[in-house]
């Protein structure tokens, strides 16, 4: 896709995202408050198994720490780093852990939980230990618990008398003092009223494109919102980071006589790197026969009703990189012209006009007829289980947030025989969240029953945010930037029916975090088949505005979970950018039964880019392009030639997608060889179909899926295979 650009010297920078418990971090020995509803009556950790990463002799095994007496130890051999590890049995909330250091002590040390003994998060660290007993108020919830030293503070090793660990009520402490209500959505959400000046209000838009329109790393973030109402001669040039957004019930409650436009005039006609943007809610009359939405990655159009024509490409009709629609209405013909691939969903168009690689389709009136690969059209009649994504609007003079209801078999927009279906929730049930607020803060106003709705900027976050509570709807509007600082994730989702996870980008901090997004502990089993959790429109992203790390970008453990258009990118350019510079595994793992994706955009990590390991999942549409940067074949990989893009376990015996595609352009070595593109167990019920791969000139894939397809060789043509097996 955009690499074919740079490959064919088109010149494009390339394509595009990317704990098990949460973190509270105490940066020093000062202790954080004590978290209500904190038990520091029971030691937890007392007598429980105990193992550690050495001992200096049986009489200071890892078990002495936990033995309840001070007059025994723990201790290490005399090296750097150095463990001791708790098993507390069960996934347990922590808000309290009290070490009682011999002289021996850790001046730099953190202390970490973990669901599995394996994959670790991050709840307290400090570099300026003094040793002697330490109270640590730090939340979380796991099984394990290690005390993890990284410096001694002298030559001799790591000791400890007792460690203690206190149990919390799971809620991140409990509900404290209940945050107020709020209907200010703070100065980057820009609000029109129908009674401004046309003049006036494209003053402000051209000042907020100015802005925006280059600023792919930067800091700007806005959702530029319309009242309910007619506006007439108006062009709302979109930028990065922004969202337009009409606060009407349904999409015709606001209608725009002009445009709004997304073009790639900034970078010379190519808009494959147009990511980071959104259109919702609102209908356009465009002032020509199209309407310009030149976009790429990670730019949704929801809910738009066009009362013309659409133009997916760049004036010139430059390279474009596939995008998204869902819920919409197009009165006449959507030209994709340039774009490599798109997925539409549940929409109705006036017709189609044609086909690169790979354009899927379900639920959606007026599409072509299923016809891959001549043309690439993968056409489902309806989409098996989907909601439809939570949307701002405004109820008389009162903000609510409303969330449409679950579908089975759908097809067609929610709003095409009256209004959309669903819930109303007025604003005063959400915090609205502003980027000056802490993660304690935020997850406090979870603990007390509020959603959360968080408006444009960027986001710092010290402990990953715990949503607990069944039907909870975390919202972002303006693209609202999650960046978890401490090695923590920025958000983990408990087994819970009907968690709402919708508008945000999750962008990894320089400590590496073992994943971003988990929805759902290790080893979820409950079913959520009539209320699953849904995430949309969640954007996670492995460096390119600066260094970050992190192991898997999303988890996904909860049955039944919903993953509508997620872009998860390991960045190929911008800052902080290398092979083991930004170093990411895996985009997106699924462990969860009966997991639904789609619009799944993943891209350039390290190893496998989709891991599925859950029964009974399905897929429609995937786009994939292999990391640029390896080194070398065996530094990707030793025991084989690389990894496939979308991996089903050998032990799944369920599982089916439509509409696949992964490509490679392997920059650093042009040499190197994927084996295969797909990876699956052969068996009649684990099911493809539509699914493809592309060289873009410098290396190539072997197979398509297992040892099936042909190579792909270095020429810039799609091997296709219609079904497998």
């Amino acid at each position: 896709m955009r690499v074919l650009l740079r490959s064919r010297r088109l010149t494009v920078a390339l394509s595009a995202l990317a704990l098990a418990a949460t973190a509270v971090v105490v940066t020093a020995n000062a202790p954080a408050a004590l978290a209500a509803g904190c038990d520091t009556a029971a030691n937890i950790a007392l007598n429980k198994p105990a193992t550690a990463s050495s001992v200096q002799g049986n009489s200071y095994l890892p078990g002495k720490a936990v033995d309840g007496d001070a007059g025994t130890r723990w201790s290490s051999q005399f090296s750097d780093p150095q463990w001791i590890q708790i098993d507390l049995g069960a996934g347990t909330p922590v808000c309290q852990v009290v070490i009682n250091w011999q002289t021996s002590y850790a001046k730099a040390f953190r202390l970490e939980l973990s669901d599995d003994g394996a994959t670790w998060t991050s709840i307290y660290s400090t570099t300026t230990s003094t040793g002697g007993v330490q109270t640590i108020n730090a939340t979380g919830t796991g099984r394990y618990l290690r005390v993890y030293g990284t410096q001694r503070a002298n030559g001799y090793g790591y000791s400890i008398k007792e460690l203690s660990v206190y149990r919390g009520d799971g809620g991140g402490g409990g509900c404290q003092t209940p945050p107020p209500a709020a209907q200010d959505l703070g100065p980057n959400v820009v609000v029109f009223d129908p009674s401004m000046s046309s003049s006036s209000i494209q003053s402000r838009l051209d000042a907020i494109f100015a802005e925006t329109e280059s600023a792919q790393f930067g800091t700007y973030r806005y959702a530029v919102a319309f009242k309910p109402g007619t506006y007439s001669g108006i062009n709302a040039n979109t930028g990065f980071y922004t969202s337009v957004m009409g606060l009407g019930r349904n999409p015709d409650d606001v209608t725009i006589n002009g445009d709004v436009t997304v073009d790639a005039g900034w970078f010379g006609g190519n808009a494959t790197q147009n990511f980071w943007r959104s259109i919702e809610n609102l209908s356009i009359v465009p002032s020509h026969t199209d309407n310009r939405w030149a976009v790429s990655q990670a730019a949704p159009m929801r809910r738009v009703h066009i009362r013309g024509g659409l133009n997916l490409a760049p004036n010139g009709y430059g390279w474009a990189s596939g995008g998204y629609i869902a819920d919409s209405k197009i009165d006449g013909k959507v030209g994709p012209y340039s774009q490599q691939q798109w997925y539409t969903r549940d929409s109705q168009i006036g017709s189609w006009g044609n086909a690169v690689w790979n354009m899927v389709f379900s639920g959606v009136t007026g599409a072509p007829a299923n016809s891959f690969p001549s043309p690439t059209y993968t056409t489902l009649p309806t989409t098996p289980v989907i909601r439809e994504k939570p949307y701002l609007y405004l109820n008389g003079a009162n903000y609510n947030v409303f969330v449409p209801n679950l579908r089975t078999n759908a097809a067609g927009t929610t709003w095409s025989g009256g209004s959309t279906p669903g819930t109303s929730l007025p604003l005063t049930q959400f915090y609205v969240a502003r980027p000056s607020d802490s993660a304690a803060t935020l997850n406090n106003a979870l603990a007390c029953g509020l959603d959360l709705l968080f408006t444009p900027g960027i986001y710092h976050l010290s402990q990953a945010l715990n949503v607990t509570r069944p039907n909870t709807v975390v919202l972002g509007i303006g693209y609202p930037t999650l960046i978890p600082d401490n090695g923590n994730a920025a958000i983990t989702v408990a087994d819970v029916d009907g968690v709402k996870l919708a508008g945000m980008l999750l962008d990894a901090g320089p400590v590496n975090s073992p994943y971003l997004l988990q929805v759902g502990p290790t080893g979820a089993a409950a079913s959520h088949a009539a209320n699953p959790t849904t995430v949309q429109d969640v954007f996670l992203r492995i460096g390119g505005a600066g260094p970050g790390k992190a192991t898997t970008a999303m988890i996904v453990n909860s049955a039944n979970t919903i993953i509508d258009h997620i872009w998860a990118w390991r960045a190929d350019h911008g800052t902080g950018v290398g092979w083991t510079v930004n170093p990411s595994d895996t985009g997106l793992i699924v462990n969860g039964a009966n997991v639904s994706a789609y619009g799944l955009f993943v891209e350039h990590f390290n190893k496998y880019q989709v891991i599925w390991n859950g029964q009974g999942g399905r897929t429609i549409f995937f786009q994939n392009e292999m990391p640029y940067d390896p080194p070398s074949q065996s530094a990707w990989r030793s025991d084989a030639r690389g990894y496939a893009a979308y991996k089903v376990a050998d032990s799944v015996t369920s599982h089916e997608a439509w509409g696949l595609g992964s490509y490679c352009v392997f920059t650093a070595d042009p040499s190197i060889v994927a084996e295969r593109g797909f990876e699956a167990p052969v068996n009649p019920n684990v099911k493809f179909h539509s699914i493809l791969t592309i060289s873009f000139g410098k290396g190539s894939i072997e197979h398509v899926i297992n040892n099936t397809g042909a190579s792909t060789g270095t020429t810039v043509k799609p091997v296709n295979i219609v079904s497998f097996p």
